[in-house]
């Protein structure tokens, strides 16, 4: 006799306007057995605004308790429980809680399904202005300034569009960092409380949005970021040449690797990257008898 488990259930839920509900989130929050909600509070003032009742039991599942409430959740599902995850805005797992869990369902060959809907990061793109046929979205930047400089670094050249969220109050300091790392000139679009009352869309080069940004800016917010240009031929003198490797580096990859993805970055041969790799590293190298140890 075939094992019977439950369904988890990942709903979209409205990112501003609560017009934007699927029509089958009502349906699912009415059914499910149990509700799991990243802010209950959230979630009684969404079904008061859509006027449905849950009948099931309501659990919080934030970024805080996850990793203890997953085992629970699955083991319910194990029994037959049908499970809607909600978060407070847009699809679960996408930077919101929602991946434990539906990693350890599928672990568990438990069946999951989703009820599609709103997506800032989808809908920011749409509102950009600026290329969507390829893109990757990148998620929060670290806080500290060090670290996201490393991290902007790491897609420096990466030619598909970025997607970014933010805080209001490091938005400037993200903007100023990105203008840094990939140049002031460079197109983005600051996307604003998407889908309310104040939504706003400001579009411009990176070095003129971190100067609007400075004067402060408030409501959620998702950055989108024009891709690097392809470079041609003989567009990256060596130092950028060497720069690229050693950036690939410092993220993780091994020299060799490295060499290559910059090759193909800068549609040059392989081995003119390397030469420009050993001719930096020989310049660096002390000469003999000068006193100074290698590095």
């Amino acid at each position: 006799m075939a094992r019977v488990t439950g369904t988890l259930v990942l709903a979209g839920t409205p990112i501003g306007d609560v017009a934007d509900a699927p029509p089958r989130l009502a349906a699912e929050l009415e059914g499910a057995d149990i509700v799991a909600a990243e802010d209950t509070r959230r979630l009684r003032r969404l079904t008061q605004a859509l006027g449905v009742h849950t009948t099931g039991r309501v659990v919080s599942y934030f970024e805080g308790n996850e990793t203890a409430r997953t085992p629970e959740l699955v083991e319910a599902l194990a029994g037959g429980a049908r499970v809607l995850l909600v978060t407070d805005a847009g699809m679960p797992s996408v930077s919101d809680p929602g991946y434990r869990l539906v990693a350890a369902a599928v672990e568990k060959d438990i069946k999951v399904t989703a009820v599609p809907g709103p997506s800032a990061v989808l809908t920011a793109l749409a509102l950009s202005g600026l290329p969507v046929d390829r893109f990757c979205f990148e998620g929060f930047l670290p806080r500290k300034a060090g670290e996201r400089l490393g991290r902007l670094r790491e897609v420096e050249s990466e030619r598909r569009t970025l997607v970014y969220f933010e805080a209001p109050h490091r938005l400037d300091d993200t903007l100023a960092a990105m203008a840094e790392v990939f140049g002031p000139e460079r197109r983005a679009a600051v996307c604003r409380e998407l889908t309310k009352t104040y939504e706003e869309v400001k579009r411009g080069g990176l070095g003129e949005l971190a100067v609007w940004a400075a004067e402060g800016v408030r409501g959620e917010i998702t950055v989108v970021v024009e891709g690097a240009p392809a470079a041609g031929p003989g567009d990256l003198d060596a130092e950028e040449l060497v720069r690229r490797v050693r950036v690939r580096e410092e993220a993780g990859e091994r020299r060799k690797e490295a060499i290559a993805a910059v090759a193909v970055e800068a549609g040059l041969p392989k081995r003119e990257v390397f030469d420009a790799v050993v001719a930096a590293k020989n310049a660096n190298r002390p000469a003999p008898g000068d006193g100074k140890g290698l590095s």
